[in-house]
């Protein structure tokens, strides 16, 4: 034993550090910086003093057992932040102990270029801020990330993990976000529990790299996750009960220029909301590009009101969708399970101009409960483009009757599932959309409904097969076209007998074929009204009742 002291002994006299040692000094204890834990004492001096230091050294803040009341704490790159099982971090009961809201980014205001000409060649703080304006188009809690009880700002290399938890504290929305990372890259939060976050729980502005694993954000009043401005970010295997909408991207205007959000992974979580459970687009100024979102179960609350929405797919803004793949998806009680839609709010624009939305995939999606209808919407002006609906099967509540079909266009209303109210189809409703491929669609009600289970209005090359719906309407058909060009029906059957399977009306309709479809017990395959050009469907004679 004398020997191996003195082997180290000699290590440490050379300068150099056993790994054991190493480990050792690279851990800090914000009980040895002065931190209570006793769930009184407001422990922000100690706890920032150890992540200052183990910003110098590179090393592990370690919060034990305990109860740390706090306000805001600045992390450090290079650092990692471990709650250890047992450990609370708890949000200080006063706000001004956390950091006010930064100055956002600012910019010229274009009705005041007169001024801003006028305006001395070196201008004061004052005057700039005088002909200027902050991009105020989003609300604060998407505007503004220092409000916030773990703040890391032009931060690398972070991690924040362990067993332990962050509590915000508060009986409801409004008061600091519990983890916000902005301008920062290669983040890590795996592990933790955050309870009754009073803002987005976890907040990632203009930040890349980042993983999100294993994290339960549970009683939230704000969203669950939010990366807005942001490119390679993963959230996997996560459990977020959140009042508001579970995961939401955003591509707001909070950094005063157009970023976007791309190259976003989400995986095997479990989603409860009051809202919407995956949403991007209400803040839609910049694009969303290369997404998956794969194997989630979609829920309700225990409290509350059921979800809104279950997949939103929105472009309000401007925004460029392209490249979403959306795949086994389950949801129950969700009121409108999948929502796509091209908007013109325009926040941020000096001319409204409707964006993109295109090369959408949706695959393995089952639905109990709805109330309302999916919908796939464009506006004059902004088509949807090339969306597949592979696999979707639908139990909705029924016992709906249809209604008018010129539906309002709404182009600046806020996006959400239930804009246009009860839709006139069952199912589906689709309209200004250029490819539509919709396969293996499975309607169910669990009362009657008296409308079409899918109507397209104003679609161009639309694909429909293995289409079938137990729910028979009295007096309308099972499909309803209207201005459908180029569409092509295979190996679509009935369940039961019906009186009609499509009805096509519109003066635009044309290049609509029926092949290898399994209609016998429909009364009538097709009809055309009087304002369908002739010989707008063709049918094979095999097809005929």
């Amino acid at each position: 034993m004398k020997r191996l002291l003195n082997v180290r002994r000699m290590f440490v006299l050379a300068g150099l550090v056993l790994p054991q040692a190493l480990a050792a000094d690279s851990n800090f204890d914000i009980r040895s910086f002065g931190a209570k834990g006793d769930g009184s004492t407001k422990d922000t001096a100690a706890i920032q003093a150890a992540i200052d230091k183990a910003g110098s050294a590179g090393g592990t803040v370690l919060i034990p057992p305990g109860n740390y009341p706090s306000g805001t704490l600045h992390l450090k790159s290079n650092i990692t932040l471990r709650i250890e099982k047992g450990a609370r971090l708890m949000f200080s009961p006063d706000d001004s102990d956390f950091d006010p809201y930064e100055e956002l980014p600012y910019r010229m205001k274009s009705t005041e270029t007169r001024d801003a000409r006028s305006a001395p060649a070196n201008p004061s703080a004052e005057v700039k801020r005088r002909l200027a304006a902050p991009p105020a188009y989003d609300d604060t809690e998407t505007s503004y990330a220092h409000y916030a009880l773990l703040l890391g700002d032009g931060v690398h290399n972070v991690t924040i993990e362990g067993q332990g938890e962050i509590d915000g504290n508060r009986p409801k929305r409004g008061g600091p976000k519990p983890i916000a990372f902005k301008n920062s890259e290669w983040i890590t939060i795996r592990g933790i529990t955050v309870r009754n976050a009073p803002n987005y729980n976890i907040s990632l502005m203009g930040t890349d790299h980042v993983e999100v694993e294993g994290v339960r954000l549970l009683n939230g009043y704000a969203d669950g996750i939010d990366p807005d401005n942001c490119h390679y970010v993963r959230i996997t295997n996560c459990y977020i009960d959140s009042s508001d909408d579970a995961i939401c991207p955003k591509a707001s205007f909070a950094l005063g220029r157009k970023r976007g959000t791309e190259h976003l992974v989400v995986a095997n979580c479990i989603l409860r909301t009051s809202a919407t459970h995956f949403k991007f687009g209400t803040e839609s100024e910049g694009d969303f590009k290369n997404v998956s979102v794969t194997n989630c179960v979609m829920l309700k609350r225990d409290t509350g009101h059921l979800p809104g929405t279950g997949i939103a797919l929105e472009a309000v803004d401007g925004a460029n969708i392209d490249g979403v793949v959306i795949s086994n998806i389950s949801m129950e009680d969700t009121r409108a399970p999948i929502f796509i839609r091209i908007g013109n709010r325009a926040r941020s624009m000096a001319t409204a101009t409707p964006g993109s939305l295109k090369n959408i995939s949706i695959q393995n999606v089952t639905s109990t409960g709805a109330t309302l209808t999916s919908s796939i919407t464009g506006v004059e002006g902004g088509r949807v483009q090339d969306v597949i609906i592979d696999g979707f099967t639908i139990t909705a509540k029924g016992g709906g009757a249809r209604g008018a079909l010129d539906i309002p266009e709404l182009p600046a209303k806020y996006p959400g599932g239930d804009m246009f109210g009860e839709l006139p189809a069952l199912a589906l409703f689709a309209r200004h959309v250029d490819g539509l491929t919709l396969r293996n669609i499975k309607v169910h009600a669990i009362q009657p409904d008296g409308r079409p289970s899918f109507i397209a209005d104003d679609v161009t090359r639309l694909e429909l097969s293995g289409f079938d719906s137990t729910n028979i309407p009295e007096q309308e058909p099972i499909l309803l076209f209207r201005n459908v060009v180029s569409a092509l029906l295979y190996g679509n059957q009935l369940s039961a007998p019906v009186n009609l399977f499509l009805s096509v009306m519109g003066a635009n309709s044309k290049g609509i074929a029926l092949r290898a479809n399994s209609l016998q017990s429909a009364r009538k395959a097709v009809m055309q009204s009087p304002d369908a050009p002739a010989g707008s469907v063709s049918i094979d004679s095999k097809e005929t009742p």
